[in-house]
Parts: C-alpha cells; sequence; structure tokens
C-alpha cells in the first residue's frame, strides 16, 4: 500500500515529464505527497494515469519553443526539475550539434531563469561527467573528470553536463542560486522505452536487448560487452529524488549526489546473459530465447568512428546515505524481472509495489 507522507505543500515544475525519470517522478509525487505537479512535455504516452489527477497539470510543448509558458511556470513553482535532453550515444556521434543546441543553449536558460526568481534548482547531470576517470569508485567532489579528444565527439554529451554542472555551482556561490545536482547510474524499470520500436544504436541497451530477444534477432556486444555499469532500479532512483526535493532543513541544498547502485556491478556481456535467462522463464518466449544469437560487434561499426567508452563506472553513494539516508533495495535480476513482467505479462506496475519472487 501507499503511504502517504505529511510533507510541505509545493508545486513542482516538471519538464520532459513525459520521459523515463519524469514520469515515474510525477506519479510518485501524486501518491506519496501533497505537492503539486506541473509538467510539459510532447506526449503523454507514459503519463496516462496522472492525466486527470487534482494535482496533476500537463501542457504540451517543448522547451525550445514555449519559452514564456515555462518562465510564467518557474515563477510560479517552487521546485524546478528540467529532465529534457538527448541522452543517446548514437546521437553523439552523429549530430552533437543538435545535442549542443538542446542539453547546453535550452537547458542554461532554465537554469538563468531559476536564478532570476530565485528558485531550487534540482538538476540532472550524468555519470557520463566522469568520463575516463580511472578512479575505481567515483565521488561527487574529488574525483576527475576525463574525457577524450576532440575528435572523440561521444564526449560532447558529458562534457555539456559538466559545464552546466559548473556553472550551476558557479550560480550558487556568486548568486545564492538554491540547487541539487543528481548524477544517475544507468537507472532500469519499466517504460524505459517501448521495447518494440528501438533503434538499433540509438536505444538504451537494455531495451534494445530485451527486443532483439522477442524478434529472433541476435544481441550485439559493443567491443565484446566488457564495459562494466551499475544498474539501478527506478523505484530506488525515485526514492532518492523525491528525499531531494523535499530538502528537510536544507539537507540537499548545493550539494551534488551520485543515484546508483554499486551492489549491482555487471558488464554488458552479463546482462545481455541475464536477459536471456529471464526471457526463457515466459513459456511464450522460451524457444526464441533459446536460439538467441550473441555476437562481438566493433564499436566504430556499431555507432561510429568518433565513439569512445569507458571500462567501468561505480558510484560512491556516502553523500546520499549520509545526507539523505538512502540506500538502493533492489537488485538487477529484480528490475530485470518487474521489466518483463510489464512488457510481456501486460502487469500492471505502480511505483514502489514490488511484487518480487
Amino acid at each position: 500500500m501507499w503511504h502517504i507522507f505529511v510533507l510541505m505543500s509545493k508545486k513542482v515544475l516538471i519538464l520532459g515529464v513525459n520521459g523515463f525519470i519524469g514520469s515515474s517522478l510525477a506519479w510518485k509525487i501524486l501518491q506519496t505527497t501533497n505537492w503539486s505537479v506541473y509538467g510539459m512535455d510532447m506526449s503523454t504516452n507514459k503519463i496516462e494515469h496522472c492525466l486527470g489527477h487534482e494535482r496533476f497539470h500537463f501542457f504540451e510543448g517543448d522547451i525550445t519553443i514555449n519559452r514564456e509558458w515555462i518562465e510564467y511556470h518557474v515563477r510560479k513553482c517552487d521546485v524546478i526539475v528540467p529532465l529534457v535532453a538527448i541522452a543517446t550515444p548514437s546521437m553523439y556521434v552523429t549530430d552533437p550539434i543538435r545535442v549542443y543546441e538542446l542539453d547546453f543553449e535550452a537547458n542554461v536558460a532554465i537554469v538563468k531563469k531559476c536564478v532570476q526568481y530565485k528558485k531550487r534548482l534540482v538538476f540532472p547531470s550524468t555519470s557520463e561527467v566522469y568520463g575516463m576517470c580511472d578512479e575505481k569508485v567515483f565521488d561527487e567532489l574529488t574525483s576527475n573528470f576525463t574525457l577524450g579528444p576532440i575528435n572523440k565527439q561521444r564526449w560532447i554529451y558529458s562534457c555539456i553536463k559538466q559545464l552546466l554542472d559548473r556553472v550551476i555551482y558557479a550560480y550558487g556561490e556568486n548568486n545564492g542560486l538554491d540547487y541539487t545536482i543528481f548524477r544517475p547510474f544507468n537507472f532500469v524499470g519499466p517504460k524505459l522505452d517501448d521495447i518494440h520500436e528501438p533503434k538499433e544504436g540509438g536505444s538504451r541497451v537494455l531495451t534494445q536487448f530485451i527486443h532483439n530477444v522477442l524478434q529472433n534477432r541476435p544481441i550485439k556486444l559493443v567491443d565484446g560487452g566488457q564495459q562494466r555499469r551499475c544498474f539501478t532500479f527506478i523505484d530506488d532512483a525515485i526514492d532518492c529524488l523525491v528525499k531531494i526535493i523535499e530538502n528537510p532543513n536544507g539537507v540537499a541544498s548545493k550539494r551534488i549526489f551520485n543515484i546508483g547502485n554499486p551492489n549491482e556491478d555487471y558488464s554488458i556481456a552479463e546482462l545481455a546473459d541475464m536477459v536471456v535467462e529471464l526471457v526463457k522463464e515466459y513459456e511464450e518466449y522460451r524457444e526464441q530465447a533459446e536460439k538467441i544469437e550473441i555476437v562481438s560487434v566493433k564499436s566504430e561499426d556499431y555507432y561510429g568512428k568518433s565513439y569512445q567508452d569507458v571500462s567501468a563506472r561505480v558510484p560512491s553513494i556516502d553523500a546520499a546515505r549520509q545526507y539523505l539516508g538512502w540506500e538502493p533495495r533492489v537488485t538487477l535480476k529484480q528490475a530485470l524481472k518487474l521489466t518483463l513482467d510489464f512488457h510481456l505479462r501486460n502487469k500492471d506496475y505502480e511505483l514502489n509495489e514490488y511484487h518480487l519472487r
């Protein structure tokens, strides 16, 4: 059952509310707080359960076009959460200017409005800001950021997000901006993407793997899939975000938090194997899962010659533990099972309702 928290009423503006994080955050807020959500996005397929709720106010729009609506709602709301960005590696390589225009130019304008109207900003950074950092565990305040050369355009997204982090930090130091920056580490779960319409090279890895199994297509492991990532269940991540927005006694103000699960550290090859084994548990898909081929492809063939990758990303979550009392709870296997149940069994899924076996 849901537990309604008694929290001071807030008005939360979520730009990109129909995305994976935005839709999950909006639903959690509506179900567990008395806050109101004002959301903008270009579609509504992931927020149908929010539409019609008395505390949910939706506007169909584009952050690069509807600037007056955004400015009005920045002034009106207490907390601003801008979640609109291109976060697809193939786009970093094939259309870096578009990535720059949306991810940096459009978002820095929103940051400036938060400064102008003295509003609290909760901003998504990325685990990619750490780049090719050679430390075993990434710390928000002490780890160095190391990026590849200019001709490896894959790093434009990381560089943009790093610059935004620095701009936000500077506004906090020099202009009193109340901000929290959070860095997601591979969030996964139901509604991540449409598993039936991925684009090879342009979709998130879990979506692509599930789709390929269902369509009897080989799973392609870029450079053998030896890259390691820490996977974080969306419910755990949203729990952390709600604590950041709540911000009791200002504990999250002017801080940066990694949101990840360092205990769920797997190679992409191990992820592929886990997906295949779990799909075998669904009788109607078992035969094709047993026949699926897993192949290795070169990164330059899959993403293009401007691509570069890192071997591992493990977050320190000491700050989230210390200041927010947050701890991830769900394993990758549990997260994958819930995701497959949602897509293959059409099981109703509600954020934070764990039906785990």
